[in-house]
């Protein structure tokens, strides 16, 4: 984290600079890093007068993040600040039993030699079992993998389908990083230039010839390659007004007009990762936009059977009308400007840092074709959904 917000810092001449706030988070976090966003503000090169707040909302977690900032901007209590996430899957806190972490309680407690043995003879084997960390639903028992395979099965996802859209996301994101697009949005960081997910050499056989991983049962159609990798990764964006971008002579890349987020009913009646659906509707509506009113579409990938389903839903008179509340379907998007420098899949998805990272590639677009406007949805856990949209400056 502090090397995206380092990378900020160094870019737009920040050392030493008071913001008005920072905000970003982790969804998988360690206890001793409980103040997060301010240790991470320290180390930063900012001025130590900034401040920092944690924030979580699962996989929408930097795009919340963003949307705080923004807000804060808007209503004229600050004049700039930062948003970002992180996350290292690589790195995960492993937990232990909680009879463990008792014992373990007690000794630390006791005021006594006596105190602090007794508490020993407690062990048993199985207080060293670990609980090795998931992303498991509470409330169902099941992966995010596993609900959308149910989501997959309801709108009748093919396999084919994914697999063509996984590939797609390969295509794109290598010809991106081949082309130097991304250079001056990468931080490089302990000698990692790229991230590492890309496949140049895969093929649709070679995406075809994987099994299915979250349903083994003969219906399954979800595989490694359709679905996004675990991975480590850190984003940040800056934002800020107008005038304090003009008074530094900062570029003005794009501006971030609206937001919605959505939650479903996941236990008993939606797909986990169905809210984009609802939030990009209900912000549409808000906005007095159609879906094809864009140049750019970023529809995070969690898996390529989530964005296809909510694509499809959006092309539902059913879903539209029933669900939506819409008198007719939404409509069909058009794919060449979807995830047009490659999604999730390819990239990979550290949790808490995806939003952002969608926002400054959205930024570049925008800014690059100096007009038009660019739709954002991201899923989360918990079955909700965060939308933006982000217009050329």
């Amino acid at each position: 984290m502090v090397a995206a917000m380092s990378g900020i810092v160094q870019k737009f001449d920040l050392r030493g600079q008071t913001l008005g706030d920072v905000a970003l988070g982790a969804v998988i976090k360690h206890s001793r890093d409980w103040n997060l966003a301010r240790e991470s503000v320290i180390d930063s090169g900012l001025s130590l007068r900034t401040p920092g707040v944690d924030l979580q909302r699962a996989c929408g977690t930097s795009i919340e993040a963003a949307i705080m900032i923004a807000n804060k901007i808007a209503l004229g209590q600050i004049e700039a600040g930062m948003a970002g996430g992180t996350d290292t899957v690589s790195d995960a806190p492993i937990v232990y039993p909680d009879d463990y972490r008792r014992i373990l309680l007690d000794i630390h407690r006791s005021r006594s030699m006596m105190g602090r043995i007794k508490p020993l003879f407690r062990f048993r084997p199985r207080h060293f079992k670990p609980e090795l960390p998931g992303v498991e639903e509470p409330r169902t028992k099941l992966s995010m993998g596993e609900s959308t395979e149910i989501t997959a099965k309801q709108w009748d996802v093919q396999r084919d389908h994914q697999d063509q859209l996984a590939l797609s996301s390969h295509i794109k994101a290598a010809a991106a990083y081949d082309a130097g697009w991304y250079e001056d949005l990468v931080v490089p960081f302990m000698d990692v230039e790229e991230d590492n997910n890309i496949r140049r050499d895969t093929t649709f056989e070679k995406l075809g010839a994987l099994k299915p991983v979250f349903d083994r049962g003969g219906a399954g159609t979800m595989t490694a390659g359709n679905s996004t990798p675990l991975t480590d990764g850190a984003a940040a964006v800056l934002l800020a007004s107008d005038d304090w971008a003009r008074q530094k002579n900062l570029p003005i890349m794009a501006y971030l007009t609206f937001a919605k987020a959505a939650a479903v009913d996941f236990i008993g009646e939606e797909g986990l990762l169905m809210a984009p659906a609802y939030a990009v509707s209900d912000m549409l509506k808000q906005a007095d936009l159609e879906l094809q009113d864009f140049d750019f579409y970023e529809i995070h990938e969690a898996f390529a059977a989530q964005t296809i389903a909510t694509m499809k839903a959006w092309q539902s008179e059913e879903f539209c009308r029933n669900k939506l509340g819409r008198s007719q379907p939404m409509g069909p998007i058009d794919l060449s400007r979807l995830n047009m420098k490659g999604g999730s899949i390819a990239i990979g998805h550290p949790f808490a840092a995806t939003g952002a990272r969608i926002i400054g590639t959205m930024a570049k677009m925008l800014q690059e074709q100096g007009s038009g406007r660019g739709l954002i949805s991201i899923c989360t856990a918990g079955g909700m959904g965060v939308s933006a949209i982000m217009e050329a400056a």
